[in-house]
């Protein structure tokens, strides 16, 4: 449990901009910090290193770095060496250095992925871990119902990038491997942690991967781990199409171990406000046991994206059990 002197130890679960938008809120609110990022992507520079060097996509774990890299002169320089991406239209065009620089340590010290991602998070400066939720490469696949000249149709899709932008329903998505192995550090930073944060992030392909590892999930499940969901902003096309922020919540828990329950649930109030969103969701957070929380959280001159010092604050406000004075 959070004690009244110590910060709480939080892991947050996720990827790409979803989980960048959380760890750039929560570096404010704690230094023991913990990122565990989905390793299923398969497309752009991330999808041709995992091809051509059999191993996990770098993109997702440097967002991450890049994210929680230091604010002095060193942190924000390594920041830029990490995102900056490679000119021209030869055989490297468009490869972030980070990308580059990950897969090269994974090659020199084979066999342990976490053991590079160290050395990068040291390299920027990093105000928190970042690790793999597994430790092989892993492809979303996902039914989906869409209408076809009238009609509705079901098609299986494979590939993170290709579910995430399919029109349609999603019906039910899944792993291969079906039952990977997690990464044991990653597991054990789950288990020791006083919160876990989901979300925000691309909802079938980037949150609910990690309830579909049975490691990770049992982790997540423990009695002395508390669970908060940071709900996106808006529906996403394609992947969430017309979902309610209600809707986020009961397709997470329908991935969940039985009986699992949340503690929080945070929404931004532009999403709920003047709607009957509100009540739907108050009654779907209460059945799960969660405190929600509807707070002004989106930037101002960037609608689709989180204010990171008023997600911190809202963070603060539920580690600190609604009384930010409790611990320091």
């Amino acid at each position: 449990m959070t004690g009244r002197h110590r910060p709480p130890a939080v892991v947050a679960l996720g990827g790409g901009h979803g989980l960048a938008a959380a760890l750039r809120a929560l570096r404010h609110v704690t230094p023991e910090l913990t990122a565990v990022v989905t390793v299923a992507d398969s497309g752009g520079s991330s999808g041709r290193l995992r091809d051509e060097f059999a191993c996990l996509p770098p993109g997702d774990l440097r967002m991450a770095l890049a994210a929680l890299s230091g604010h002095d002169e060193w942190g924000v320089t390594w920041r830029e060496v990490l995102q900056h991406r490679l000119g021209g239209d030869g055989p490297l065009a468009g490869h972030p250095l980070g990308n580059l620089l990950i897969v090269g340590l994974w090659e020199m010290w084979a066999g342990d992925p976490a053991l590079g991602l160290d050395f990068v998070g040291k390299l920027v400066g990093a105000h928190g871990r970042v690790l793999p939720m597994s430790t092989v490469p892993l492809d979303v696949e996902a039914d989906i119902t869409r209408e076809v000249d009238g009609q509705p149709w079901r098609t299986s899709i494979r590939g993170q990038h290709k579910v995430a932008t399919a029109p349609g329903h999603v019906d039910a998505v899944r792993l291969t491997p079906a039952d990977p192995p997690a990464c044991r550090a990653a597991v054990d930073a789950v288990a020791a942690a006083d919160w876990v944060n989901l979300g925000p992030g691309s909802w079938y392909t980037s949150v609910i991967p990690h309830l579909l590892i049975p490691e990770l999930a049992e982790a997540i499940a423990s009695p002395g781990v508390r669970r908060c969901v940071t709900l996106n902003l808006e529906d996403q096309a394609g992947e969430t199409s017309g979902y309610s922020p209600s809707d986020h919540l009961e397709a997470l828990a329908e991935y969940a171990p039985a009986g699992l329950r949340f503690d929080a649930v945070i929404a931004d109030e532009s999403q709920v406000a003047g709607r009957g969103d509100l009540a739907e969701l108050e009654t779907t957070a209460a059945r799960l046991g969660a405190r929600l929380l509807v707070r002004a959280v989106r930037h101002d001159l960037r609608p689709g994206t989180h204010d990171s010092l008023r997600l911190a604050a809202v963070y603060r406000e539920v580690f600190s059990g609604g009384e930010p004075s409790a611990w320091r």
